[in-house]
């Protein structure tokens, strides 16, 4: 099962790494230099976190994908990225500005619920699986484009079969 699986876990941490990027960069800001701007400072948060999981999702998750060449792989992550921070600022967005649970429509307490609920959860939810359905299939398109290294040195596609286990 892990080897089935073994792609979308690694996407799991390096998404689980970013959200904690996220999350420190975004109330880091948020409760210094950015209190009155709440969605920029999600903004900038998601925008430090998706630098490290370009590179970790490109040469850890899905590795052995690849199918372009690196400048334009990288520009298709990094627009795809911005249609997600679009999908991931969205939920918040709606709730301070167009449902108002924002101060003084509402108490402090229940604005940072809401701000959490809608910034952190639904709208990494909503990011997230556009990410994964979007970067498997326009940015590492193809299965097995990139060898696996072996720990002597040498390459194996990751179908190949080992000889001695047939």
């Amino acid at each position: 099962m892990l080897g089935k699986h073994r792609e979308m876990l690694r996407f799991a941490v390096v998404g689980s790494a970013s959200f904690v990027i996220t999350m420190t960069v975004t109330y880091g800001l948020k409760f210094t230099v950015l209190t009155e701007k709440p969605v920029t400072a999600l903004v900038t948060g998601v925008l430090v976190a998706t630098v490290f999981s370009y590179v970790a999702n490109r040469e850890w998750s899905f590795r052995t994908r690849g199918g372009r060449e690196r400048a334009h792989e990288a520009a298709l992550f990094f627009l795809l990225s911005a249609i997600a921070l679009g999908l991931n600022a969205l939920p918040q967005v709606v709730s301070r500005y167009v449902f108002k649970l924002e101060q003084p429509h509402v108490g402090l307490l229940t604005q940072e619920i809401a701000d959490f609920v809608s910034g952190v959860i639904i709208g990494t939810l909503l990011g997230t699986a556009f990410r994964w359905w979007s970067f498997k299939k326009w940015v590492f398109p193809d299965a097995d484009a990139r060898p696996r290294l072996l720990r002597g040195g040498g390459q194996r596609s990751s179908g190949d079969r080992d000889e001695s286990a047939a």
